[in-house]
């Protein structure tokens, strides 16, 4: 024990003699300002960090993103680790995504492993010739350009294409005719979130349009317009579908991001308010009004029918709902005379989840999950029966209809240790089968990993899922092994088996890498998310708690060897666990983190988060809010975990100045002589396709954690101490 202990205390100094070879990063000044939200006076040294605008802050952060790159750039294994992903993903001969059928054609997004990013294709039929349709790096100059959405008229025979630059997510729209090659004059944005939908004869489609391309714009999401355009007309005079300012009646928010799309049949046009929250507003009216002057929407769903998600056939319309069944129900109602309160049962709550529906022509079809692998089942709407079918293998499962014309559609199937594939589905006899778009892809060595499923105990007595990954022959048990924890826990998202060539380079090192199922995720149905939620929120952060104990307690890891990783909402659970247990992580990493909860308003996005997060403006979500603000719970003298917090400068989601601000407060906080640093990608966004950009952004994260727990193949070089590695 006193052999085990003198060991550590000497890793520990090497790591921090190591770390003082370094200049120090650019100290951030305090310059406090106090706010008051109803009985509470909070203090903010780096409000300065919010304005964008200004010379100060930009120059730190890019003081901060140089000294960070200083860093890593010193140490050995971190390009190992990049080439390694380089190397994977050569051994994919390449990456299909994105499918949908048009009028029999087949429209995909792929990437060869030469390439950075997907370019789009088309084949006539199924099993026609591949043709390149659009490459989005050509005329880039240098430029990280990407195909943010596409979406192919019904005809097949145009494609309206989003494309972006430098992972902003402010996508310019053009119009593409397939056969010919040669797009529409002209040119639409900025948009962000995809076309609504084109109308039956290829006349025009619907989209929505921000109000900036400046994603650090405070006004750039606010009281927004869904348009019609008609191509080969000037997008000025588009035609407004809806909006809080042409419609005040429907009640709309200013933070709706408003979107309006068809029935299958084109016999019905939908109006959608997005915000994050997962209960649907909804409006409808006849397609025919969209080019009138006036559209009389009527309303279908409203939050309080607890209706997530919807299918139409013909004048029917298919509700995915939790009123009164937490783990899902289908409703039936008609749109003619719409009834959601005394909508028909279809489908009862079973045991598992309901969490997706989608449509054929003649079947509803609808997966289930047990909290980890989803099931997939068709309802026949001839006969009212529901079905399961059969699949070639478990994980998460991905089913769609190509479209209500026809009976055909697919699945896509990916688990922790096998790559992702696709299968073409008959729901008529329940076949399964490999598409002709599969890619087959081999890895050497998966036959040697292995998969725990196991469950943690939180502190109110919980179980809370825990997936571990790792390789048989290389972890021994013994708790020297280095852990990746992640976890995310918010917007009822549920986090499945996945496979990914990133987790893939950390097994192959010897790395054991867990991901928490944590309250606040959609694991378990819609008790599950709204345990993690607002007032609740705490259950996210102490569920990923206990997972990293029991991690430690089952000799997975130790507290030295584990890193926990939290990105985007996720930001709130590692800012909260390593604020509230900085002792339990050697390492940690805030991926595009929601760091600064309380201030997350401020931010361009953060007005349509308020559903999920709450709002400073209500008293008792202002406490969940400070609660949940990892920024704010940062103590002088505590002795935190080293961390890599991790920005995106043109990050619509996530305001870099959340990054920013956490990184400063722990750099001019922490007690424990460990780094923290900030990296700043001025090529990304809140994440990227752009797989040069993507391979480097991980490498860097994950070599910075390696190093700082002790992982022999992470030193710093430079020779002397600055070399030595714990």
């Amino acid at each position: 024990m006193k052999h085990k202990l003198a060991a550590s205390l000497a890793a520990s100094m090497l790591v921090l003699s190591a770390v003082a070879a370094f200049a120090q990063p650019p100290v951030a000044r305090k310059a406090p300002v106090t706010d008051t939200y109803f009985d509470t006076r909070l203090s903010d040294d780096y409000r300065w960090l919010e304005d964008l605008s200004s010379r100060e802050t930009t120059d730190w952060i890019k003081a901060q993103a140089d000294y960070a790159k200083s860093v890593i750039d010193r140490i050995s294994g971190r390009d190992a680790l990049l080439n390694d992903y380089v190397r994977l993903d050569a051994m994919r001969p390449a990456v299909i995504s994105e499918v949908s059928r048009k009028n029999g054609r087949y429209f995909y997004k792929k990437t060869l492993p030469t390439e950075n990013v997907g370019r789009i294709y088309y084949r006539d039929g199924i099993q026609g010739k591949e043709v390149l349709l659009f490459d989005p790096t050509k005329g880039a100059q240098g430029k990280s350009v990407s195909v943010a959405f596409h979406a192919a008229s019904e005809d097949g025979k145009q494609m309206a294409l989003g494309v972006a630059e430098q992972g902003s997510e402010s996508a310019t729209i053009r119009i593409l005719d397939v056969d010919k090659g040669t797009f529409a004059p002209e040119t639409i944005s900025p948009c962000w979130q995809g076309i609504g939908g084109w109308t039956k004869d290829g006349s025009g489609f619907t989209y929505n349009l921000m109000n900036s391309s400046d994603v650090h714009d405070k006004k750039r999401e606010l009281n927004t317009s869904s348009f019609f355009h008609k191509v080969g007309t000037d997008p000025k005079t588009d035609l407004t579908a809806l909006s809080a300012a042409k419609y005040p009646a429907l009640g709309m928010k200013p933070e709706d991001i408003p979107f309006v799309g068809f029935s299958d049949d084109f016999k019905w046009i939908f109006g959608v308010p997005g915000t994050v929250r997962n209960e649907e507003t909804v409006f409808f009216a006849p397609a025919s009004e969209l080019t009138a002057a006036t559209i009389h929407w009527k309303s279908l769903l409203t939050p309080a029918d607890e209706v997530t998600d919807a299918v139409v056939h013909g004048d029917d319309v298919y509700l995915l709902s939790h009123k009164n069944a937490p783990r899902y129900q289908i409703l039936m109602t008609s749109l003619v005379k719409p009834d959601v309160a005394h909508a028909k049962v279809v489908v009862s709550q079973g045991e598992n989840t309901i969490d997706r529906i989608d449509r054929t022509r003649d079947y509803l079809i609808y997966t289930t999950s047990d909290g980890i692998n989803r099931q997939v089942h068709e309802y026949a709407y001839a006969t009212g029966q529901s079905e399961q079918v059969p699949l070639p293998r478990t994980g998460s499962v991905f089913a769609f209809g190509f479209d209500a014309t026809s009976n055909d559609g697919e699945v896509v199937i990916t688990s922790w240790t096998k790559p992702t594939e696709r299968y073409e589905f008959q729901p008529v006899s329940k076949q399964v089968t490999l598409s002709p778009l599969n890619v087959e892809t081999h890895f050497t060595g998966l036959e040697d990993l292995t998969v725990d499923e196991v469950q943690a105990t939180a502190k109110d007595g919980t179980k809370i899922p825990l997936s571990i990954v790792y390789n048989k022959k290389l972890v021994k048990m013994d708790g020297t092994a280095n852990c990746l924890l992640t976890g995310y826990g918010a917007y009822g998202i549920s986090i499945g088996p996945t496979f990914s060539i990133l987790n893939l380079g950390l097994i192959n090192r010897g790395v054991v890498v867990a991901t928490a199922h944590v309250r606040g995720g959609g694991e378990k149905g819609y008790d599950w998310y709204h345990a993690g939620y607002k007032t609740t929120k705490p259950n996210t952060w102490n569920d990923f708690i206990a997972c990293g104990e029991y991690l430690v307690q089952n000799h997975y890891t130790s507290s030295a060897k584990m890193f926990g990783m939290g990105t985007s909402a996720g930001g709130i659970l590692i800012s909260r666990a390593i604020t509230e247990r900085p002792d339990l992580f050697g390492a940690a990493i805030a991926n595009v983190p929601c760091a600064n909860a309380v201030r997350m308003e401020a931010s361009p996005n953060g007005p349509v988060n308020t559903p999920e997060f709450g709002t400073v403006k209500d008293a008792t979500e202002f406490k969940a809010l400070l609660e949940m603000d990892g920024f704010q719970h940062i103590k002088q003298g505590a002795k935190y975990p080293a961390v890599i917090c991790v920005g995106g400068f043109n990050d619509p989601r996530v305001i870099v100045w959340q990054p920013a601000k956490f990184a400063a407060a722990l750099q001019n906080a922490s007690g424990s002589g460990k780094p923290v640093l900030l990296q700043v990608n001025y090529d990304n966004g809140h994440f990227t396709e752009d797989k040069k950009v993507t391979f480097r952004n991980f490498a860097n994260m994950y070599s910075f954690c390696l190093w700082q727990t002790g992982h022999p193949e992470f030193q710093v070089k430079g020779g002397g101490a600055a070399a030595a590695t714990p």
